[in-house]
């Protein structure tokens, strides 16, 4: 059994993340601890958890084997780091830590003090990633020349009594959150497309502030991969629900629209639009492959260069908006 501490409720899928541990055979929730002491005490009095106010005090005890971040992202470094030195494995919210140099000091401090480090990255997981992947791989799409990818929804859209919009007021506060829609929701786009297409070598972005003023609420990234490919990355929090996958080739192409899987491929049918019958079974969890590297030692399919490679696409399209110029990599 893998004893945990909850650490923030400060994200917004923090309860998601309470829940499947509660669910897991494998995990015991012992404790709560928060940066705001009284969202904290509320939090553990509804798990039926002890609250500790003091973080230091958490990662000593030696019945905590592992921590669950939900914390602040501008936090997740100082934590990571403290949680290492005490010999506690991590999963966490995505992303990781705000550079790739604060990404590459955590995943030290984890190899130095032998800990097991996962991060949120739930989409590679799905039936239609995977998918999407076996096609790509098995040639049906070609040589890849574009990937676009869009989640966006509308909870920064100012509604009566809620001049925000349905997320909390803290995720517009960039000291706390270092972004907006990019770093947040765009974080799928981002290590979906990054999977697809291979290592990065430069991108233009745009991170527009169209409604509110804080953090970007609708952005773009163009990139180059190193494969040759361009890719689209596109977040917002000010439009309609929407997710769209796309992958462009020389011999085919697929189109995912949240539940709708579509592809044409000179290789299948006569190169008329095929739905497929079924999908691959999903992946486990992230917070079920972390239970099964710390456990088993099984190795997860979600990998450091896959967290890292979030972080620098991050960290080069904010560099890339306020220069306002194509960024190297």
């Amino acid at each position: 059994m893998l004893s945990v501490a909850l650490l923030s409720k400060w994200h917004v899928h923090a309860k998601d993340y309470a829940r499947e541990a509660r669910e897991h055979p494998e995990i015991e929730i012992k404790l709560v601890w928060d940066e705001v002491p009284e969202r904290g005490r509320e939090w553990a009095g509804e798990l039926g958890v002890p609250f500790e106010p003091q973080l230091e005090r958490v990662l000593a005890d030696p019945q905590i084997d592992g921590v669950i971040i939900a914390a602040p992202t501008s936090m997740h470094k100082k934590i990571m780091l403290q949680a290492a030195a005490h010999g506690k494995h991590i999963f966490s919210e995505k992303v990781m830590a705000l550079t790739t140099e604060d990404c590459e000091a955590i995943f030290r401090a984890a190899d130095v003090h032998q800990v097991h480090i996962m991060l949120a990255l739930k989409r590679l997981c799905d039936p239609y990633y995977l998918y999407a992947q076996q096609l790509l791989d098995q040639g049906f799409i070609g040589k890849l020349n574009l990937v676009r990818c869009r989640l966006a929804h509308g909870g920064g859209l100012p509604r009566e009594g809620q001049p925000y919009g349905e997320l909390p007021l803290h995720f517009y506060d960039p000291e706390q959150s270092g972004g907006g829609a990019l770093i947040d929701l765009g974080a799928h786009p981002i290590y979906l497309v990054n999977r697809l297409a291979g290592p990065a070598s430069g991108l233009y972005a745009r991170l527009s502030r169209s409604i509110r003023r804080e953090v970007d609420d609708n952005s773009v990234v163009l990139l180059d991969y190193d494969s040759g490919a361009l890719g689209i990355i596109e977040a917002g929090f000010v439009s309609q629900n929407s997710f769209q996958l796309e992958l462009h080739g020389t011999e085919g192409i697929l189109l995912i629209e949240k539940g709708s899987v579509r592809v044409r491929s000179r290789h299948l049918h006569g190169n008329e639009w095929v739905l497929p019958q079924e999908l691959p079974d999903p992946l486990p969890s992230p917070m079920a492959q972390w239970v099964n590297l710390i456990v088993r030692g099984e190795e997860p399919s979600i990998t450091r260069e896959d967290m890292l490679r979030l972080t620098q696409i991050n960290q080069a399209a904010i560099r890339s908006q306020l220069e306002g110029c194509r960024v190297q990599l």
